[in-house]
């Protein structure tokens, strides 16, 4: 596994230690279909959240959360779509989050983007 590979792999662990730490549980991690993959898809009491991770070992291409773009918000909508023709009920509602991580030396921070561009 390259650095970078590694870099995104321990940001997903972490977004997804954030999320429990919240009382949320995961529901599923790189979840992929023929349009592509959703990173976490976590729940808590009715609520299903789909989360796009940015990890970043430095700054120097800006946060992690800035790097999600119009193109990528339609992209994670329409997984979240296929994703959701595979549940039974459907959840109570959704929410689209972003996960920006900093990978640092003293171990990665998480800042979560709650409802980050709305359902």
């Amino acid at each position: 596994m390259d650095r970078r590979a590694q870099v995104g792999r321990r940001g997903e662990d972490a977004a997804a230690a954030a999320y429990e730490a919240r009382g949320f549980r995961v529901i599923a991690r790189n979840w992929r279909c023929p349009l592509g993959e959703v990173d976490l898809v976590v729940e808590r009491r009715g609520l299903l959240v789909f989360c796009e991770v940015k990890a970043r070992s430095g700054t120097a291409f800006g946060g992690g959360f800035e790097a999600v773009t119009t193109a990528k918000r339609r992209k994670l909508r329409a997984l979240a779509e296929a994703f959701l023709a595979t549940r039974d009920p459907p959840p109570a509602s959704v929410r689209f989050d972003v996960a920006s991580v900093h990978a640092g030396p003293r171990g990665p921070s998480v800042q979560l983007f709650e409802d980050a561009f709305g359902a």
